[in-house]
């Protein structure tokens, strides 16, 4: 056993198990999936490409090592020069939720941007996986 310095909300931001009354939310956290396309910087897009047609995403993220996410790749913005690298065409800084958010909350979030997707990172910006709207209904269902 240790004393957690940073704080509850620290832990709760980093989705790191809880007990309690908030043990039983459903939380975008325990939602997101790790699927999604990732890539480095320096990634051609030719081959982002090719990974992105097969998954079930339609886009890629930027990732530094370790997992900090720098950036989305839009399937849409893909059809250009191959050789082109990730850092070219990327969207810096896309939007996030931490895991510890509601299903409901992040669903009234996604409504209100007419998004489909809720990117989820931990506060030190790396990424712990993608939830879909779908996916999100489908838990505040149960």
């Amino acid at each position: 056993m240790y004393d957690y310095l940073p704080g509850k909300v620290d832990w709760l931001a980093h989705g790191l198990p809880i007990e309690g009354e908030r043990a039983t939310i459903a939380t975008v956290g325990s939602v997101a999936r790790q699927d999604v396309v990732t890539c480095g910087l320096d990634d051609r897009v030719g081959g982002v490409r090719e990974r992105i047609a097969a998954s079930p995403y339609g886009f890629a993220l930027v990732t530094a090592p370790g997992g900090v996410l720098l950036g989305r790749l839009r399937g849409s913005l893909l059809d250009c020069d191959p050789q082109l690298r990730a850092e070219e065409i990327m969207e810096a800084g896309p939007s996030t939720v931490r895991p510890d958010r509601t299903v409901e909350g992040t669903l009234s979030r996604l409504a209100e941007r007419q998004l489909q997707f809720a990117i989820v990172t931990d506060p030190e910006g790396r990424l712990l996986g993608v939830a879909s709207r779908a996916q999100l209904e489908r838990a505040s269902e149960t």
